[in-house]
């Protein structure tokens, strides 16, 4: 009998390759729900997230598309899609959102960091023209936004409605959710 896989860590796999390479995987895991494929700089990336890296990713959503409704901001919501730039670079953030209008590459991208990654990923989203990222890593949330072809760190979003979201009260919630997460979401509703 195999052993069974630990559902509550992430699964991850790495392997150097080709685009094309990376397109027939992608091909192959299609309509494999869960999974995240990632490619850039001839790394082929493979994620099945763990049940706190997806309780984390739900949470932060609820949260910020919460925020969104309430400020009566136009929004949609993009989830994991796969952000694509044919030959280059592929990925699935965690959580996606176009703000004000639809574009085919979203405004902001949020990754939620257990395994590997954090800061490293920004490479993949500046080859997109991702304007922000934002990274829930070890308790902290840190937000980057694109300037002059590069992420600089910010304190505060700089995209149109979510520079008035209070980034503390966002972060302790979301910790709040770890033994909570009703309890977190009335909170956050209640503070905004």
């Amino acid at each position: 009998m195999p052993p069974l896989l630990d559902k509550t860590t992430d699964q991850r796999i790495v392997h150097h390759g080709t685009w094309e390479q990376f397109k027939f995987i992608q091909k192959g895991f299609d309509g494999s729900p869960g999974m995240r494929l990632f490619y850039y700089d001839g790394t082929i990336e493979i994620l099945i997230p763990g049940q706190d890296h997806e309780a984390f990713a739900r949470v932060i959503f609820y949260l910020v598309t919460t925020f969104l409704v309430e400020q009566g901001i136009f929004f949609k919501p993009t989830g994991a899609m796969t952000q694509e730039k044919e030959g280059v670079v592929s990925v699935q953030a965690d959580e996606s959102y176009c703000i004000r209008s639809v574009k085919s590459i979203p405004d902001l991208s949020i990754e939620v960091v257990f395994t590997s990654g954090g800061i490293s990923k920004l490479e993949r989203y500046k080859a997109l023209g991702v304007l922000e990222v934002w990274f829930w890593e070890d308790g902290s949330l840190k937000l980057y936004h694109l300037q002059d072809g590069s992420y600089e760190p910010i304190d505060r979003s700089q995209l149109p409605g979510l520079n008035d979201l209070d980034l503390d009260l966002l972060k302790r919630c979301i910790l709040m959710a770890e033994t909570d997460a009703g309890e977190a979401i009335r909170a956050f509703r209640r503070e905004i």
